[in-house]
C-alpha cells in the first residue's frame, strides 16, 4: 500500500506508541486520585502537557487537552460565543473553513449570532480588505485556519491577529494542518485560541489539545467535574496525552528535516505530473503551501473515478478533507477559489508524510497518466472539451 492522504490521518510513529503503552497497561490510574500511583501519572500528564505548550510557545497552563481538532474549534468558538454574548453576536470567518469550524458558525447563526464569511483569491488567500470592512462594534472573534487542510495554502495569520487585536477582537485560528508540520509561534503570531489535533503528526487519534492565552475569557463546552482547571471536564485520555506529548516532543526535534525530505518528494510527484498529463491544473498558493500538499484537478473527468482506479493499484488519496469524502457535492473550498463545478469534481488531494519514499512516487507516476488517459477516453467532455 502507498499511502498518501496524511492530511485525513498520519501513521502513528513507532517511538510515539510505545510511549502510549505502559498507560494503557501497567499505568492505568485516574490522574484526578489522590494516592501516589495516580500522582505519578499524573505528573507525566504535566510533563506531555509541557511538550504540547513548547511546540507552540506557550505555557502549560494555557493547554487543555480536547480530543481533537474538531472540540478544540468547538470549545473555542462557541466558548467565546457565549462568553462575550453581552458585548456582542458577531463573528468573522472564512468560506474555506474545515467543517469543524463552518457548522458551529451555523450552528451559532440559529441562536442568534451573525457570521461573516470572509472570500479568499484564487490560491485561497483571505482577502485582508474584505477582513477590514467586515470587523463591526459588536465582532467578539476572528477565527481563520493557519493552513487549508485541501489546497494546502497557509494563511497570513500575523497581519489577521494584529488587525483584530486593533479592534479588541479575540483570533483564533484552526491549525490543526499546520502544527507539527510548520513552526508554530502563539506568542510571536499573536493568537489568542489555537487548536491542535494529534493524528495529523503523527500522535493517535481521538486526542488534541486548545491552547486558549491567559486573560482570554471563555466558557467551557463539558461540565462536569474539576479537569483541566474546570475548562473540560471528563476523566483524561492519559495514553492518548502521553502519545500528543511524544508527537509533539518529536515534532520539535525533526520538524525541519522532515520538512525538507517531504517537499523533495511532493515537487517530485507535481512535476511529474504536470510533465506527464495534459491539462492539469495546481491548486493553491504557488509558494505558501503546506510543503506535504498537492491538490489538482484532471480536466474533463471526476476524481472519485481516478481515486478508485488508484486504490486498485494500492495507492490512497482522496478528493479533498475526509470529513466530507461521502458528500456528492464538489469541495466548498475549491469553489470558493472560483473553481467551476465540473473542474472542482475532477479534483484530487496527494498529501505526503515522512514516511513517504521516493519509489513511492515512482510508482504513482508510472500508474497515474495511464488511469487518466484510460478515464479520458470514456469521457463524452474528454471528446468534446466542452469547459476550460
Amino acid at each position: 500500500m502507498i499511502y498518501l492522504d496524511n492530511n485525513a490521518t498520519t501513521k502513528m510513529d513507532d517511538r510515539v506508541f510505545d510511549a502510549m503503552l505502559p498507560y494503557l497497561k501497567e499505568q492505568y490510574a485516574n490522574p484526578s486520585s489522590i494516592y501516589k500511583f495516580a500522582q505519578n501519572v499524573k505528573k507525566d500528564v504535566e510533563e506531555a502537557r509541557e511538550k504540547v505548550a513548547r511546540l507552540i510557545n506557550a505555557e502549560p497552563e494555557e493547554i487543555i487537552f480536547t480530543s481533537g481538532g474538531t472540540e478544540s474549534n468547538n470549545t473555542a468558538i462557541k466558548g467565546i460565543a457565549f462568553a462575550l454574548r453581552e458585548k456582542g453576536r458577531h463573528i468573522i470567518t472564512s468560506k474555506i473553513e474545515h467543517h469543524a469550524v463552518l457548522n458551529p458558525c451555523k450552528w451559532l447563526e440559529k441562536m442568534g449570532y451573525e457570521v461573516t464569511y470572509l472570500p479568499v483569491d484564487k490560491y485561497g488567500v483571505v482577502d485582508i480588505d474584505e477582513l477590514k470592512k467586515a470587523i463591526r462594534k459588536d465582532t467578539i472573534l476572528i477565527t481563520i485556519m493557519f493552513a487549508n487542510n485541501e489546497i494546502g495554502t497557509i494563511e497570513p495569520i500575523e497581519e489577521i491577529s494584529k488587525i483584530a487585536h486593533e479592534h479588541g477582537i479575540y483570533f483564533h485560528t484552526d491549525a490543526v494542518q499546520a502544527v507539527g508540520k510548520i513552526p508554530v509561534d502563539v506568542k510571536k503570531m499573536g493568537i489568542d485560541l489555537l487548536s491542535l489535533s494529534g493524528h495529523k503528526f503523527h500522535g493517535p487519534k481521538g486526542v488534541g489539545a486548545l491552547y486558549v492565552k491567559k486573560g482570554v475569557k471563555f466558557h467551557p463546552l463539558l461540565h462536569g467535574g474539576h479537569h483541566e482547571r474546570n475548562r473540560r471536564a471528563g476523566t483524561e485520555n492519559v495514553a492518548g496525552i502521553i502519545g500528543l506529548g511524544k508527537a509533539a516532543e518529536i515534532a520539535m526535534k525533526e520538524m525541519q528535516e522532515e520538512a525538507k525530505k517531504v517537499k523533495k518528494l511532493r515537487d517530485k510527484l507535481e512535476r511529474g505530473i504536470l510533465e506527464k498529463i495534459p491539462e492539469v491544473i495546481v491548486n493553491g498558493h504557488p509558494e505558501n503551501r503546506l510543503y506535504n500538499t498537492l491538490n489538482l484537478c484532471f480536466k474533463y473527468i471526476e476524481g472519485e473515478s481516478i481515486l478508485m482506479e488508484l486504490d486498485f493499484e494500492g495507492i490512497c488519496a482522496s478528493s479533498g478533507s475526509a470529513c466530507t469524502s461521502g458528500s456528492l457535492e464538489p469541495s466548498h473550498v475549491l469553489l470558493a477559489i472560483g473553481l467551476p463545478h465540473e473542474l472542482a469534481h475532477g479534483s484530487i488531494r496527494f498529501s505526503l508524510s515522512k514516511f513517504n519514499t521516493e519509489d513511492e512516487i515512482d510508482k504513482v507516476l508510472e500508474v497515474l497518466p495511464e488511469i487518466v488517459e484510460r478515464l479520458r477516453q470514456l469521457s463524452p467532455f474528454w471528446k468534446e472539451k466542452k469547459y476550460v
